[in-house]
């Protein structure tokens, strides 16, 4: 049985608010949410194309204009400065945070580690020791905080789809040690000071406004640029790819509904959901699987155009698959994805040649 209850949501912090999930979800929530008061944190740093982080910062303050009942205030800033998180925290008295701030990436996590213990660690802390100090001198404080973790905490786990109940005890990447730690610090901080605490697994995002790192993006430019397209494994792998609408709209149903101690927990319990603190955790994927060479197919007919592929071995820190048992999360929250990949890529390619001229 599931205990959750609803909240009252005014002011939200969102960190990494010029990232590709962040920003979109800035856009729904000044759409849909109106009216509601929005502080978007992010650093910035050049990890990708620092262009389309203005670009997606430049949309989102079109966007605030047109729903004026709401606002949007952007602060550049890094959540491993703890000043700072402290400064906004005491500025805003926040109700909702949403962590999304992060290294992200889990090749650059072998070449470039600190980045991973900044961001992924200390970052993190810094949250969630602020979400603990706005209860003091008897305030409300914080009454939810929800978090991104990764479909990379399962590693290379043989049991699909992947769910909440799996053990995730072997990670194959810093990147995935660093979201797993996450899980167990929040989970650590929602018993000690009870803050209301969802996580969040993300599966391979995808769509308009993405990361020009991801194999969407990285696909259709060698595809329309006449380039070789790399398949790792030789094509052989599967990924749950979860177009950003579907993300965005997962992250949404979560933040008004906040999870309480379950009182049916006890040591046995197998499922990390069930807790003795207000603590759950949730995939959010599409729950079907694309093979690798069918997802190039559907990039080629976006592209109108057939792939030069160059077949490449498994990469360090990669998985075979990725598949997430959502069953949960529809459960509670009513989340259903939607986006047909075909559809989603061709959405997601039209943005790209937009907005790289392309037409």
């Amino acid at each position: 049985m599931t205990y959750l209850k609803e909240i009252d949501v005014k002011t939200i912090l969102i960190t990494g608010s010029a990232g590709f999930i962040g920003a979109n979800l800035v856009k729904r929530l000044l759409i849909t949410d109106s009216p509601v008061q929005i502080v978007g944190l992010d650093s910035v740093n050049d990890y990708y194309d620092v262009r389309i982080k203005k670009y997606r910062l430049e949309s989102l303050k079109q966007v605030a204009v047109a729903h004026p009942d709401s606002s949007y205030i952007f602060v550049k800033g890094n959540i491993a400065d703890k000043a700072l998180i402290g400064r906004l925290f005491a500025e805003y008295s926040f109700d909702v945070v949403i962590n999304l701030a992060a290294q992200a990436g889990v090749r650059y996590s072998i070449s470039n580690p600190d980045a991973y213990i900044e961001s992924n660690l200390i970052g993190f802390y810094n949250i969630l020791e602020a979400c603990r100090h706005s209860y003091n001198n008897d305030k409300e404080g914080v009454q939810h905080l929800v978090y991104a973790s990764s479909s990379s905490v399962y590693g290379s786990n043989k049991k699909v789809p992947y769910n909440t109940d799996d053990k995730v005890d072997n990670p194959v990447s810093l990147y995935a040690a660093t979201k797993k730690s996450n899980e167990l610090m929040a989970h650590a901080y929602s018993h000690l000071y009870g803050i209301p605490v969802t996580g969040l697994r993300f599966f391979t995002v995808y769509g308009p406004w993405g990361r020009p790192d991801m194999s969407p993006f990285l696909f259709a430019d060698a595809v329309l640029h006449d380039r070789p397209v790399k398949v790792f494994n030789q094509g052989d792998m599967l990924r749950d790819f979860t177009y950003i609408d579907d993300i965005a709209e997962g992250v949404i149903r979560c933040i008004d509904r906040v999870a309480e101690p379950d009182p049916a927990w006890n040591a046995e319990c197998p499922d990390p959901a069930c807790s003795s603190a207000p603590y759950r955790i949730y995939n959010i994927g599409n729950s079907e699987p694309v093979r690798l060479m069918d997802f190039i197919a559907a990039v080629e007919a976006a592209c109108e155009k057939e792939a030069v592929k160059e077949y490449l071995p498994m990469q360090p820190g990669d998985v075979y698959q990725t598949n997430a048992d959502t069953s949960a999360l529809q459960r509670d929250m009513g989340y259903k994805p939607s986006k047909d990949i075909r559809e989603g890529i061709r959405e997601t390619v039209a943005w790209f040649k937009s907005y790289y001229h392309l037409e």
